[in-house]
């Protein structure tokens, strides 16, 4: 997709402190369930899970999904994730994740003394500023990141959001008034199977990104099927 100069870039950039993921918005939420679709076929699932306890609120993330060639199986994931936060603020991320057989994972907490995220993944090990975030599409406070840490590998890639339009959109027979974003990775010269390249949609009036779509080995999407 041509990316037009009129364009609005909405670059935000945390001097220090976390970023906000305004879970408040999300205390009224039990679950959100997407579909997952390569090339029109549904393929698998990603589910969020919501809850309470105390001040700390926990997001549970199960994602499994399978493609297949032939009737031979090219590539699959099943993964789960557990985000916790203290007033909006992320505290801690685990992950384990199962793709193509190979084991990945994310262990993250915070470091109150040296104002960081600890990270130790399968893809990254070391120290990163609490402006981060974890990619995941319950969020949609990604939209105003300016790096994202992957649910997968604990990998960080710097991003930038584009503002598109605004659009209508149908799901699961009902209409929404949505804002579409581009979300690309700020590095160029890193591969082009690594860099961010996503399309998103998100309905403001609900807080919640209800579609991404990308093109990687088949045009996928992500759609929210139903929340409550």
């Amino acid at each position: 997709m041509r990316i037009k100069s009129i364009f609005l870039f909405i670059l935000f950039f945390f001097n220090s402190s976390f970023v906000s993921c305004h879970t408040k918005h999300y205390d009224h939420l039990q679950f959100i369930e997407m579909e997952i679709f390569r090339n029109n076929k549904v393929i698998g699932f990603n589910n969020y899970y919501f809850s309470n306890k105390k001040n700390i609120t926990i997001i549970e993330n199960k994602i499994k999904f399978n493609v297949e060639l032939l009737g031979a199986n090219v590539f699959s994931l099943e993964g789960y994730g557990v985000e916790k936060y203290n007033e909006d603020k992320l505290i801690s991320y685990n992950s384990e994740t199962l793709q193509n057989n190979k084991k990945k994972f994310v262990n993250l907490y915070y470091d109150l003394n040296i104002d960081k995220f600890v990270i130790k993944g399968s893809s990254y090990e070391g120290n990163t500023s609490p402006s981060s975030i974890i990619g995941n599409w319950w969020n949609h406070k990604l939209l105003q990141a300016d790096r994202q840490i992957s649910p997968i590998s604990g990998s960080i890639k710097e991003q930038q959001v584009i503002f598109i339009k605004k659009e209508k959109i149908e799901l699961y027979g009902k209409t929404y008034a949505v804002d579409h974003f581009k979300l690309i990775s700020k590095n160029k010269n890193i591969s082009k199977k690594k860099r961010l390249n996503f399309d998103i949609w998100y309905d403001k009036k609900n807080a919640m990104i209800l579609k991404v779509s990308y093109s990687r080995m088949g045009n996928w999407e992500y759609r929210v099927k139903n929340f409550k």
